[in-house]
């Protein structure tokens, strides 16, 4: 993605960081009515943000959805971090969304 523009960048990174965005709503408004109920650490919805942070949506999708199938009231629970990639090509910001390395300037 080195030549594309920075317009193009932040289409490609909109439906990640849309994801993004419902997710730290839901963690803000309505994770805390349920209080600490999740068996593993971190939380589904923190795991499920970390994931689509660092992989894009359709894998992290899948990794959460696969997350929350495994957290029921019979699992063992405990740490269980989102597999990290190798190459990390984007960062995440004070505010969770995900931007480029700053990569040029388009």
């Amino acid at each position: 993605m080195s030549g594309l523009s920075r317009a193009a960048r932040f289409v490609w990174l909109l439906p990640r960081n849309v994801c993004i965005g419902i997710l730290i709503v839901y963690r803000r408004i309505i994770s805390p009515l349920y209080g600490d109920v999740c068996r593993y650490y971190p939380s589904c919805s923190a795991y499920t943000l970390q994931a689509i942070q660092q992989h894009g949506v359709l894998k992290g999708c899948f990794l959460g959805a696969r997350r929350i199938l495994r957290c029921h009231p019979w699992a063992a629970g405990g740490i269980d971090d989102v597999p990290t990639r190798a190459v990390q090509r984007y960062r995440v910001t004070r505010f969770g969304f995900v931007s480029t390395m700053g990569q040029g300037k388009g």
